[in-house]
């Protein structure tokens, strides 16, 4: 009888790992950045039916890179958790630390069984406050770690470079237009430093706009009123530099894409 082929726990968690940072690398990045009146994501996404970003709760949004069936399950699953929360609770129960811990678990249980493969995706929980002080932004990787972000955080793609970016150049109290300016510079640079131009209709963009009146503070901004704010930030402009006004209730989301 031929001895079994002996892989040490290490080597094989250090294995997983890297398969799962792979998959993640080959989607486009997504950007989270908090500006003076909220938290503004923004995706290199072509697909207008296939979102990166999307709305959780009231003032939760989650965004995500890596495989599409993957990422739109535990969305999927984090809606259900917080609506089941907030009805038999209260809806000031529903916060994005609950949300990242049962994200948390979920993706470390996933990591560390043998009997699947590691997901494949980098996932973003962010929670708006009534003050910058009180956002929250959580980044979940693979293996169900949970790192507590402040100021800028990108995952996906060329995120070490992206990250190091928006490090250096985002600073507290942005204007809307200010913060997203510098998510599309961050996102247009390739791995070898060089710039791209990217247009409005390449992007995916949404906000957590804590000044809106009604209870959810989760709104796309699209069309017209996107083409307008890269506009007037390369026109060196503040006139479009609020926060989106436009209050009609945010459609319903589906995840993303890994392209």
């Amino acid at each position: 009888m031929s001895t079994p082929f002996y892989v040490s726990p290490q080597q094989a968690m250090a294995d997983r790992a890297e398969y799962a940072r792979k998959g993640i690398a080959r989607g486009r990045s997504v950007v989270v950045l908090q500006y003076a009146d909220g938290i503004v994501f923004v995706a290199e996404n072509p697909s207008r039916a296939l979102h990166k970003v999307s709305e959780i709760y009231d003032r939760i949004a989650f965004a995500a890179v890596g495989k599409y069936n993957e990422f739109e399950n535990l969305r999927i699953g984090g809606v259900r958790y917080a609506d089941l929360r907030g009805f038999t609770y209260d809806r000031e129960d529903v916060t994005a630390r609950g949300l990242a811990n049962v994200y948390a678990q979920t993706l470390g249980t996933i990591f560390s069984s043998v009997g699947e493969k590691p997901y494949e995706v980098e996932l973003i929980v962010a929670e708006v406050g009534a003050a910058p002080e009180d956002d929250q932004i959580y980044r979940l990787p693979h293996d169900g770690s949970i790192v507590d972000e402040h100021g800028a955080v990108a995952v996906g793609g060329n995120s070490d470079q992206i990250g190091s970016y928006l490090d250096q150049r985002h600073r507290d109290g942005m204007t809307l237009a200010e913060a997203l300016a510098l998510a599309v510079e961050s996102l247009s640079r390739d791995n070898n430093g060089s710039d791209r131009q990217l247009t409005a209709e390449q992007l995916e963009v949404a906000v957590l706009d804590r000044t809106r009146p009604q209870q959810r503070k989760f709104k796309r901004v699209l069309g017209r009123q996107l083409s307008r704010l890269l506009e007037t930030d390369s026109a060196g402009g503040t006139g479009a530099a609020t926060a989106p006004t436009d209050d009609t209730p945010p459609a319903d989301d589906a995840a993303d894409d890994e392209e």
